[in-house]
């Protein structure tokens, strides 16, 4: 396990800013054009947002929350809370006045920093039931007459003033703090019921920037652009990785300009969700059909090449003959472009949150680049798992973290154990006790198992597994992912079965993919329910199905599927922020739906 180099998230970064006081430490977007910011510059906000904190009365580990997309000031507000001895309360700029207001005064939280109007109108409307809520301070937005709302810029310039007239305080708090302080009160989304916030210390956060520092796949000179939402424990965990590598990072929360951005900022790695490299692999596809005639049919080919290159690479050989001169070709004429959408210099991207389909990641490694898929909760302040680089095994999540320690339990459950792991549930003492045992083990509610090198290999969530009325389990998520990988159509889809004779499935489109699909297969209409129902979409899909299941034991064969009348989005309440699907929200939401395909149906397992 690697020894603790600093007593708290505030000594690792007091020990980044004046290791690397002119370094630049982030590129940001303002007014459409990229600036930089030095370390020190980020030191110098950070400490005024602290003491401006204490300017308005916040004491030792009480919240603050911020309620923001991902950008720099997220990223200056939440070292400013910890330097203030405070800890930060994360809310995702999705959540409605009524999540905000259950968060807030789960969390005690005393003030909230929000992202700009928007954001301080949803605090207004339920501001009569958070009677704690002494402070609203808006990034970029406007004050209110009555001093509740402040800007960030007037909060900065009552910290320069408090310091002045406060010497040695903002040095003798910060040294004070020690790993046993809260750092970040985290709300898992969930998929169903309120969230739970999830305790998470200093020491946690700077366990996990040691564990992937001695991992040895990151650098001062790496570049890394982020866009993850800083509210999820994904996100967060790269920031502390920051403070303790070193490198640059280009931060950016705009998921629309994702694309366009990497082509300017040029990273080494990035981190993101499933559904990022599931929109990206659909989108190539896509523009290749669109295509067609020989560049479709060079890009097949390039694509096969490539897939035969990936296996070698994937056994730890080089391709050599004629399969090499192909690879090259290929290289040249479609792998090289694939890879400039990206800018050019990736060397990695890292995929966490939820499962990877395989067949996307062989897809996106035949263009030479390698997504390494990691696992983590955020109980276990994110990074547990990691595949390396140079040294990855696809359809597993790598092995284990230094440090961290890791057992199968009799069932199959996944149990972590490590200075990463949560100290509790605030405010829930019973349900903490039900996921973390005497010992200090985290009962993961993942089932998986762990292969040679200490691979690990999940196959499913224990609570997701589907066992038919014949007594068959299926594990619905790897089901999922192939059928994501086989139709550009497909935006999401929920394999259902539990309890019932037969496993079936809802699809969803999104209406980007339908009118890119309609085009690229001489579909002339462009209107999304028409395109729903054309019997060319259901062919295809038919088709899709009916590979997949000709792979499957006959108990596992989904026998019936819906296209559902529009895509799930996380507005209607069916995706969680980090894009994960609620799988009993939309089950229970197209109720009858399901229940029209067992309606007399006898037992087909």
């Amino acid at each position: 396990m690697p020894a603790a180099t600093f007593k708290s998230v505030v000594e690792m970064f007091h020990h980044r800013v004046r290791s690397t006081p002119d370094g630049d430490a982030f590129y940001y977007r303002k007014d459409g054009q990229w600036l930089t910011i030095l370390w020190k510059e980020v030191g110098v906000r950070a400490r005024n947002v602290a003491c401006g904190l204490r300017s308005l009365g916040i004491q030792e580990e009480q919240r603050v929350a911020i309620q923001s997309n991902t950008r720099l000031e997220w990223v200056i507000a939440d070292n400013g809370i910890l330097c203030a001895g405070a800890a930060c309360t994360t809310i995702y700029p999705s959540s409605t006045p009524e999540e905000i207001s259950y968060i807030v005064l789960d969390s005690d939280t005393r003030i909230v920093v929000a992202e700009n109007d928007k954001q301080v109108e949803k605090l207004q409307r339920v501001r009569a039931q958070l009677p704690g809520l002494v402070a609203v301070v808006v990034m970029q937005g406007t004050a209110s007459a009555d001093g509740w709302v402040l800007t960030l810029d007037e909060l900065e310039r009552r910290g320069a003033a408090w310091d002045k007239e406060n010497p040695g305080a903002y040095d003798t708090t910060a040294d004070a703090i020690t790993g046993d302080h809260l750092a970040t009160l985290i709300y898992t989304s969930g998929t169903t019921g309120n969230p739970k916030g999830v305790i998470l210390t200093h020491d946690c956060w700077v366990f996990e920037g040691e564990a992937i520092d001695a991992c040895g796949i990151l650098s001062p000179a790496d570049k890394q652009f982020l866009f993850l939402p800083l509210a999820h424990s994904f996100g967060k965990v790269l920031q502390c990785a920051q403070l303790r590598i070193g490198f640059a990072s280009s931060i950016d929360g705009d998921i629309e300009s994702l694309i366009d951005n990497l082509a300017v900022q040029k990273p080494t790695f990035m981190g993101a969700v499933p559904r990022i490299f599931e929109k990206a692999y659909n989108r190539i596809i896509s523009m290749q059909k669109e295509k067609g005639g020989i560049t479709l049919k060079i890009f097949t080919w390039a694509i096969g090449v490539g897939r035969e290159v990936s296996k070698l690479r994937q056994a730890h050989q080089e391709p050599t003959g004629l399969l090499a001169i192909k690879y090259k070709i290929a290289d040249k004429l479609v792998f090289s472009k694939i890879r400039a959408r990206f800018g050019g210099n990736l060397r990695f991207f890292i995929s966490g949150a939820a499962a990877l389909s395989r067949e996307i990641a062989e897809f996106f490694h035949a263009a030479g680049i390698v997504i390494a898929e990691g696992y983590g909760l955020t109980e276990s302040s994110a990074a547990s798992f990691v595949n390396r680089p140079e040294n990855f095994r696809f359809g597993t999540v790598g092995p284990p973290l230094p440090g961290v320690e890791v057992k199968i339990a009799d069932d199959g459950e996944i149990l972590l154990r490590g200075r990463g792991i949560m100290r509790g549930y605030y405010n829930k003492p019973e349900q903490s006790a039900e996921s973390l045992n005497a010992e200090g083990w985290l009962m993961t509610g993942d089932i998986g198992q762990l292969e040679e090198g200490g691979f690990l290999r999940i196959t499913d969530r224990k609570k997701d597994l589907i066992k038919t009325s014949g007594g068959k389990y299926v594990a619905p998520q790897e089901l999922e992912g192939r059928l994501k990988s086989r139709s550009t159509l497909i935006s999401q889809v929920i394999v259902h079965g539990n309890n019932r004779n037969f496993c079936t499935a809802l699809v969803a489109i999104a209406p980007d993919s339908a009118a890119a699909w309609a085009r690229g297969n001489g579909v002339e209409t462009q209107d999304y329910s028409a395109l729903l129902s054309h019997p060319k979409v259901k062919a295809e899909l038919d088709a899709v199905f009916a590979e997949l299941n000709k792979e499957l034991p006959s108990y596992s064969t989904l026998k019936k599927y819906a296209i559902l009348p529009k895509d799930l989005t996380q507005e209607d309440g069916d995706l969680t922020p980090s894009l994960k699907v609620k799988r009993k929200v939309v089950e229970t939401k197209y109720k009858d739906v399901l229940d029209g395909f067992y309606a007399g149906a006898l037992a087909d397992t």
